[in-house]
């Protein structure tokens, strides 16, 4: 069974608000989808070559669940 770990962050107000603007345009995705791709993302392409990176990259982006 996945794990899962809740993460407390602080992000600029800018940045809030063009996600917020993203999620209405795509009520698809939700702020834990787009920050699994992106944190996965920015390990993936600064050198983190785990297989567990790759697969929650690519979980998050064809919205797949995690793998148990």
């Amino acid at each position: 069974m996945q794990t899962e770990v809740s993460i407390l962050a602080e992000i600029p107000e800018d940045l809030y608000q063009s996600l917020e603007r993203y999620l209405e345009r795509y009520p698809d995705w939700d702020q834990e989808r787009v920050f699994s791709a992106a944190i996965s993302l920015f390990l993936l392409q600064n050198g983190e070559s785990d297989r567990r990176a790759s697969q929650c990259y690519l979980n998050a982006l064809f919205n797949r669940p995690a793998a148990a």
